[in-house]
């Protein structure tokens, strides 16, 4: 596997496209247009510059990377990829209709992959124009830092198809856990509970937003309190994931809280908006309750 494409160009596109890229593949980013492809490219670029300002890459390196990388504007071009990665926004209405686009393209031997954090990759499967080659790969934000994949195999996925994954994970030196085809898998599984549960302390008047935030901080020893992660990951995001737990499972525990679901409601959804649990238009981040 000599290619990889990667669909959706956004935080989690451009940080599988980089480390892809690191690890010595051609990659083909796209996304809504070509345009969009190409300002993903940049950041990608100022990321790396960054790296080579703190001496933890050299410029030619750097420079190596970003030569890798093909800002696209439609799909045609990913029939030279071995592994496609959908990393598009976690609708399923939007993935479906992705996976019957490039399914046209797709090579007889490629895989196609979906960076879902939540949905079923069963489901999602029957999109694709072979269960067999489809699979389950979800990164983590930040994509370069943090060292995980999770690998859900569908119910139809080959042994083949988990094997290429392996050896693409262990190319970009991440280690890979192995999640049954469950809601949430296992990160989300045991993480929106907990987002979730601040959201309730905070609506039930348990403790304040700084207090809960410091209290799991540093009795947990978490590097950031529930509240503030449930920000950076985005609250709708929370709220959805949630959702899919409960109708995944009909379990009453994974009922979203009614205050997280009001913040969702007012646009509120943490850092990407500037205001969710906290206010971010100052220097300092400050409660919003």
């Amino acid at each position: 596997m000599q290619a990889v494409g990667v669909i959706g160009a956004g935080q989690m596109g451009a940080g599988i496209a980089q480390v892809s890229a690191q690890a010595g593949y051609r990659v083909l980013l796209s996304d809504v247009s070509k345009e969009v492809a190409e300002k993903a490219r940049d950041g990608i670029a100022r990321q790396l510059g960054r790296l080579v300002e703190k001496d933890k890459l050299e410029p030619q390196a750097r420079d190596v990377a970003l030569e890798r990388i093909e800002p696209v504007g439609d799909l045609a071009p990913m029939a030279s990829a071995g592994l496609v990665i959908e990393a598009a926004t976690e609708r399923e209405d939007i993935k479906r209709k992705i996976f019957e686009e490039v399914g046209k393209i797709l090579g007889h031997k490629a895989v196609l992959a979906s960076n879902t954090s939540s949905i079923s990759i069963t489901r999602l499967a029957q999109a694709s124009t072979d269960a067999e080659r489809f699979i389950g790969v979800h990164f983590f934000n930040p994509v370069p830092l943090m060292g995980l994949i999770e690998v859900i195999r569908g119910l139809a996925t080959s042994d083949e198809t988990v094997e290429l994954v392996e050896k693409y994970a262990t190319a970009l030196g991440k280690r890979t856990v192995h999640a049954n085809d469950a809601p949430g898998f296992i990160v989300n599984r045991v993480l929106i509970p907990m987002l979730n549960e601040a959201a309730f302390a905070l609506g039930e008047g348990v403790a304040g937003i700084e207090d809960i935030d410091a209290a799991c901080q540093l009795g947990l020893n978490h590097p950031m309190g529930p509240l503030t992660l449930a920000d950076f990951i985005g609250l709708d995001t929370c709220l959805h994931i949630a959702n899919v737990l409960y109708s995944g499972t009909g379990d009453p525990k994974f009922r979203a809280a009614p205050l997280l679901v009001k913040y969702v409601e007012a646009g509120w959804l943490g850092r990407k908006t500037g205001r969710g649990f906290y206010d971010y238009s100052g220097d300092t981040p400050t409660p919003t309750r």
